[in-house]
Formats: C-alpha cells, sequence, structure tokens
C-alpha cells in the first residue's frame, strides 16, 4: 500500500519543509504540500501534518486565526473520518483552537522563548503514533517555542490522564505545562497534538533519532492495516 501524506503550510509556518522532509525521508514518498487557503484536501490522504512555525505571527493567541483558515475545515472532516492528523508545536496550537484537541498553550510559564533539546517520557505506546515506543521510555526530542504551556482545568486533565490520552510528558521543566504535559490525543487516537519537534530529530546527522519511530509507527500502522 502506498502512503498518501500531506502538509498544510499557513502564513508564517516555517517548520513545514523539515516536516515534509521527514515525511519523505521515512516514507520514501514526499508529501502533497497543501496551501491554507485552498477550500479542499487532495482525495485518498493517509496522513495530514501541521507544522510548527508562527502561523499569522501569532496575533491574537498562537493558532488562533490559522484555525479559521478555509483548510482547516477539510482537516477536521477528515479527522472526524478517522484520518490521522499530527500537530507539532503550532500545528498542535492550532489544533486546540480548532476543537480537535482540548486545552489550551499559554505563554510560556518563565515568560521566554525556550529552544533546546529536552527529554520527554512516553505516556502512551498504545496510539497508531507512539507504537514504535515502549511505555515510559525517556527520549530526547527539541523544543522550539514561547506559548508551549499546556492548560486545561482539571475535569479535563483527570479525563485525558484516566482515558490514556496523554502521549508524551516533559521529564524535565519546560514551559509549566500542567501535569508536565507535552502532548496528546483526540479521544479516537488518530489524532496528536505536540510541542516537541520529532521531525528535528530523525537521522544521526541531526543529533538523534528519537522522533524517528512516531514517523515510523505511523506509517507501519497506515501501511498494513
Amino acid at each position: 500500500m502506498s502512503f498518501r501524506s500531506a502538509v498544510i503550510t499557513f502564513p508564517g509556518s516555517n517548520c513545514d519543509r523539515d516536516m515534509a522532509d521527514a515525511l519523505e525521508k521515512v516514507s520514501g514518498t514526499a508529501p502533497l504540500r497543501v496551501w491554507h487557503g485552498d477550500a479542499e484536501l487532495p482525495q485518498g490522504l493517509d496522513f495530514i501534518a501541521l507544522p510548527g512555525g508562527f502561523s499569522y505571527g501569532d496575533y491574537l493567541r498562537s493558532g488562533a486565526m490559522a484555525a479559521r483558515s478555509p483548510i482547516m475545515r477539510s482537516v477536521v472532516e477528515a479527522a472526524g473520518r478517522g484520518v490521522p492528523v499530527l500537530g507539532v508545536c503550532n500545528g498542535f496550537q492550532v489544533l486546540t483552537e480548532s476543537g480537535l484537541l482540548p486545552g489550551a498553550l499559554l505563554r510560556n510559564a518563565g515568560m521566554n522563548f525556550v529552544c533546546r533539546e529536552v527529554a520527554l517520557s512516553v505516556e502512551n505506546s498504545q496510539s497508531l503514533f507512539t507504537a514504535g515506543y515502549a511505555a515510559g521510555q525517556r527520549i530526547v526530542i527539541p523544543v522550539a517555542h514561547h506559548d508551549g504551556n499546556y492548560f486545561a482545568d482539571d475535569a479535563t486533565l483527570d479525563r485525558l490522564e484516566g482515558e490514556g490520552r496523554v502521549a508524551f510528558r516533559y521529564a524535565e521543566e519546560v514551559n509549566g505545562s500542567a501535569r508536565a504535559i507535552a502532548g496528546v490525543l483526540n479521544d479516537a487516537g488518530n489524532v496528536l497534538g505536540m510541542m516537541p519537534h520529532p521531525e528535528r530529530m530523525i537521522e544521526a546527522e541531526q543529533g538523534g533519532t528519537d522522533g524517528r519511530a512516531l514517523f515510523e509507527s505511523a506509517l507501519k500502522a497506515l501501511t498494513t492495516a
């Protein structure tokens, strides 16, 4: 089975090439590049990625304007049909603003831009994104954000924890996120939002390969289904 993916580009995206490069290197097939102003996604997509960056310059709230781009209606519909959607950094912010994931990403607790490699703990190793990891595994993935402080009310946090929807947790202090949450899944398990950048850690030349298993896991699940 071939793998057909797409990377969405918004005005201000600056990690779309990184995401496209990672998908091509892992799958062997270049993803389709989709502009935010398009009304419809290409047909037959297996995977959709919303990359990092600073869509619309982070005006109003990070991801708020991008979440109202024409293409997001099609992304929401595709997610509802079960198409896997990965949102990284600004992409995570767009997913929360569009209602595909609960919670919000606030200004970092230290009020500073954090740009470094951080340690993560894999909390859920059963999703199509994380099945390539072991539960509790420590991995190192870069972050680069100013608004990565994950917030949700206690009832929502308890539900995420109880349903196993916390995918990754920071293993060190990074941005003040509630319960050190670095990535969360939707209730169906086909939408993942995370602040760290797995696409920047897929080959040795980048300093490590801890992000590669995420893409390989999704590819394996989708091409062997």
